[in-house]
């Protein structure tokens, strides 16, 4: 009798269901030999980047998108509204140029839902910097306040210079890397204990070092997360509502990013209809910003040029996310949950953030199909709008489909999602999102993969893209580790953010690690486990 009391405890604490090894070789030759994954990105980069929410661009994406999935043998693929999001804003042209003392095309770019010029203007630059406090929000407000005081009145007609003069450093870490083993070792540690009493942001007084600030961010809680997403935003948003309101002719700013002719650039201002579009605003390097202050310091003035042409609508669009489904076999009604967002940003061709990750959960699909892969669970992807605005789409789907009592029964079986942002570099491992009992699971899923590098499993949180959406109510969300490349050094955000960075062996990886997690989790008797 103990002798069966402890087989019957020892394969209890196996995996409920060992996928068979010829379903993984299957999947690989599928991901390897028959890959489609760079004519995705190719799609979605040369051909449909950027694309901006709300854009005419990120629509004629998503209509590619929906006629790619279809094609792949996908049922239920439609698009979801969500919103309203915001004006559709699609740059057409600018410059920037420095005509006096000397003539200097500056490298520039504009930021997004900034107003149109009215044609070709120029004029001398005032240098009124704006020092921000990072992410502590009531500083940043009271600073603010005492910017607006001191220059109210004073910015009309001016082209105004808004950041500090910063030296430029020289870089000390190579452009592109990959995760050592040592690397890999020290993110499996588990993180420190950390105790935060905190129901929401007003409860949590923000730390000004930057390694206490990366702390702390790494143990909120997603809703609290998003709380701070959306004030940091409005934060940004006040900003540009008052240049404009002073009738500047544009702004000028600097970023720590922008060096050796490379620039980046998100947002100037709301796009919302109800907020006015902020100044004509632009980021140029560190190198021709500081010539320029240098030069006013000097008594020497410069003249700058400055033109930007954008289609802006008068009105707010909605969102839009893109669904399809491969349906279950004996559990149709329970789901398994793949994604990426596919939004970018405009001054590259989104490429790497994150056509990239989007671009490898459309190749998933096609390797299951492909393959004729046995799948018990339905296996859903989700390529989200909003993103860079702060998870929105996501945030909605979550909200519509799982956050009211209505969607209790779809909530119960909801199963997992797995989300794909940080790059093309090849999956080394996951963030468990201090979910303990996860591990075993991804322990035993990435055992094929070893010897191609994915072998890190760590309790640890991750931040900043659409996974959080679902760990926020509850749902298991997991974000991929990926190898950094020169995602976080060149790419993100940035003007090469473009096909050319991705690395096409890592995506095919990445896509067949992916696949091969699908399987597992759509196929074991168990559900997924929750905290």
């Amino acid at each position: 009798m103990q002798r069966l009391v402890c087989l019957l405890l020892a394969a209890a604490c196996l995996p409920a269901q060992e996928k068979p090894l010829d379903t993984v070789h299957r999947i690989k030759v599928e991901a390897f030999q028959n890959s489609k994954v760079m004519e995705q990105l190719a799609f979605l980069a040369d051909l449909y980047g950027p694309r901006l929410t709300g854009s005419p661009e990120f629509a004629q994406a998503a209509d590619w998108a929906v006629s790619r999935l279809k094609e792949y043998g996908l049922t239920n693929v439609h698009t979801e509204k969500w919103g309203p999001f915001g004006r559709a804003w699609s740059l057409e042209s600018y410059n920037v140029e420095m005509i006096s003392p000397r003539y200097s095309r500056l490298s520039a770019a504009p930021l997004a839902w900034s107003s149109p010029t009215n044609g070709v203007e120029s004029g001398e630059p005032v240098y009124a910097p704006f020092e921000s406090s990072g992410f502590d929000l009531e500083k940043n407000k009271e600073l603010f306040e005492k910017y607006r005081a001191k220059w109210k009145g004073k910015l009309h007609g001016k082209i105004v210079l808004i950041s500090e003069v910063h030296p430029l450093k020289p870089g000390t870490q190579p452009n592109f890397r990959r995760y050592t083993d040592a690397d890999l070792a020290e993110m499996a540690q588990a993180p420190e204990p950390f105790r935060l009493v905190a129901k929401s942001l007003d409860d949590i007084k923000m730390p000004t070092a930057p390694e206490e600030v990366g702390k702390l961010m790494g143990h909120l809680p997603s809703a609290i997360t998003f709380q701070l997403y959306d004030r940091y935003e409005d934060f940004i948003y006040q900003q540009g509502r008052f240049y404009s309101d002073e009738g500047v002719v544009a702004v000028i700013r600097a970023d720590d990013r922008a060096h050796n002719d490379l620039v980046f650039a998100e947002a100037a201002g709301s796009p919302k209809s109800k907020d006015p579009l902020a100044a004509p605003t632009f980021v140029v390097t560190q190198e021709q910003y500081t010539r320029i202050t240098r030069l006013l310091e000097d008594k020497h003035a410069p003249t700058l040029r400055i033109n930007l042409a954008a289609k802006v609508s008068s009105t707010d669009g909605d969102g839009m996310n893109i669904i399809g489904e491969i349906r279950g076999e004996t559990k149709p009604d329970e789901v398994v949950m793949i994604g990426a967002h596919y939004d970018s940003w405009h001054t590259g061709t989104g490429a790497t953030d994150n056509g990239a990750g989007s671009a490898v959960m459309i190749e998933v699909m096609r390797i299951l199909t492909a393959a004729h892969i046995k799948l018990n669970r339905t296996v859903r992807i989700g390529l989200w709008s909003g993103e860079e605005q702060g998870l929105l789409g996501s945030r909605a789907y979550v909200k519509e489909h799982f956050g009211t009592e209505a969607a209790g029964a779809a909530r119960d079986k909801f199963d997992v999602y797995l989300n794909l942002d940080n790059g093309s570099g090849k999956i080394r491992g996951v963030y468990l999102q201090e979910n303990d009992a996860a591990r075993p699971l991804f322990e035993e899923a990435f055992r094929p993969f070893h010897d191609m590098g994915v072998t890190t499993v760590t309790l640890r949180n991750t931040g900043g893209t659409d996974h959080l959406s679902f760990d926020s109510v509850g749902l298991p969300g997991f974000q991929f580790i990926q190898d950094p490349l020169d995602y976080g050094s060149i790419t993100h955000h940035s003007a090469a953010d473009t096909y050319s960075h991705a690395v096409p062996e890592d995506l095919m990886q990445a896509a067949a690690v992916i696949a091969s997690l699908v399987t597992d989790f759509a196929n074991q008797e168990q559900q997924f486990p929750r905290k």
